[in-house]
């Protein structure tokens, strides 16, 4: 019976993995946590798992090295933009703060906040790298 499981738990979890690119971790924290809580606990155990699985592979995934560099190697603008939030990954800056997008990977932005330079999803603006 727990082999079953195990199996409908890791097949479910491929079939989702093709649908969902975009939250690939989502999908492998889920698919891991349902195999190890089928594993330690049955059925209750790959249900409860699949959910601490997806929890924990939302985590954000640092942007790719040449995004960095080139963040890294961008001309400090004259003015840095001052805000009273902490800057942080996986926080949102304020909408009010203009974002450069990364010419080569328009899938990031970045801006000069505090002295230090912050790596931005465009689309939602929160925080992926902070250096």
């Amino acid at each position: 019976m727990k082999t079953r499981i195990i199996a409908l738990a890791a097949l479910a979890a491929s079939s989702l993995a093709g649908v969902a690119l975009a939250q690939d971790s989502t999908v492998t924290g889920a698919a891991g946590g349902a195999v190890t809580g089928a594993i330690v606990g049955g059925p209750i155990g790959a249900a409860v798992g699949g959910i601490v699985g997806a929890a924990a592979g939302t985590a954000i995934d640092p942007p790719p090295e040449r995004v960095v560099t080139y963040v890294q190697q961008a001309p400090m603008p004259a003015e840095t933009v001052v805000i009273q939030e902490r800057v942080a990954v996986g926080q949102p800056l304020p909408q009010t703060v203009v974002l450069t997008p990364v010419p080569e990977n328009p899938v990031y932005a970045y801006a000069v906040v505090n002295n230090q330079r912050v790596i931005v999803d465009p689309q939602t603006h929160v925080v992926v790298g902070v250096y």
